[in-house]
């Protein structure tokens, strides 16, 4: 894998992430002119691609990251009409997106992520939720893993090399306790103590033969991870035997996510 955040993986899995989130929640989403949404973590931009053209009504994008590389390719990459044709401009924003607060948010209609809420710890969920819910911004958090991976055909070592890679979403780095698989859990409870009504659904990869490049990139970094938590594991022969199957268009992936949608009751 090119890395976790490079532009190379992030671009190979967006057709994925965008067949996998619900577009139900859209139907719940706030309308009118002049939307603004502010996208935390936006990596390459592909939440505004996916959701900006599902949108109608002029839209300003306020793209959110730390790197500005990316950062760049994002603001370059966003579609410049909505749903309905109306104009939809772009300005980012470089910093780190667990320091929010309700004056940064002012004014803004929605908030938005993808696959960023398992690099949350408990604490920072939390405060992102008071400050979304202090400013009236709904929010929209798709993609956040759930530790549900289920592999056909499957193999003896699936269950252990899947246990070791939700334990290493778990990770303490630099004294903060990532959420993993508990993110949206903890994000769900986090809004409704605030005082959101809070909608999930599920949003699933659901990787076949037409995938085998993504699931290839996909094994590649979930078996490292799960490597390093347990270095004991077998996981040379297991990857090899894996990458085999992909390769040969004979292995299907599903890997769990969630979608969630809190707003202010």
């Amino acid at each position: 894998m090119t890395g976790e955040f490079s532009t190379g993986w992030l671009s190979l899995r967006e057709p994925a992430d965008a067949a996998a989130r619900a577009t139900d929640l859209i139907d719940l989403l706030p309308t009118g002119d002049g939307l603004v949404v502010r996208d935390l973590g936006c990596g390459t931009g592909s939440m505004a691609r996916w959701l900006a053209p599902r949108l109608p009504g002029p839209q300003r994008w306020i793209l959110h990251d730390r790197d500005p590389a990316l950062l760049a390719y994002a603001a370059a990459h966003v579609p410049p009409a909505a749903a309905d044709g109306s104009p939809v401009t772009v300005e980012t924003v470089e910093g780190d997106v667990t320091s929010l607060t309700p004056d940064d948010l002012r004014g803004v209609s929605l908030v938005t992520c993808s696959a960023l809420l398992d690099l949350f710890t408990a604490d920072e969920v939390r405060a992102l939720a008071e400050v979304c819910v202090e400013a009236g911004a709904p929010a929209l958090f798709t993609l956040s893993v759930v530790g549900e991976v289920t592999l056909d055909p499957p193999h003896p070592l699936d269950a252990e090399v899947a246990a070791a890679f939700n334990e290493h979403q778990r990770r303490e780095i630099g004294g903060r306790w990532l959420l993993g698989p508990e993110a949206v859990g903890a994000a769900a409870e986090a809004f409704a103590t605030a005082g959101a009504a809070v909608t999930t659904r599920p949003s699933p990869w659901r990787l076949g033969p037409g995938q085998a490049a993504l699931s290839a990139e996909w094994l590649r970094g979930w078996v490292a991870a799960a490597a390093v938590q347990r270095p004991d594991l077998p996981t040379d022969d297991y990857l090899k035997a894996r990458l085999a199957a992909a390769e040969a268009g004979e292995l299907r992936v599903t890997v769990g996510h969630q979608d969630l949608l809190a707003q202010k009751v």
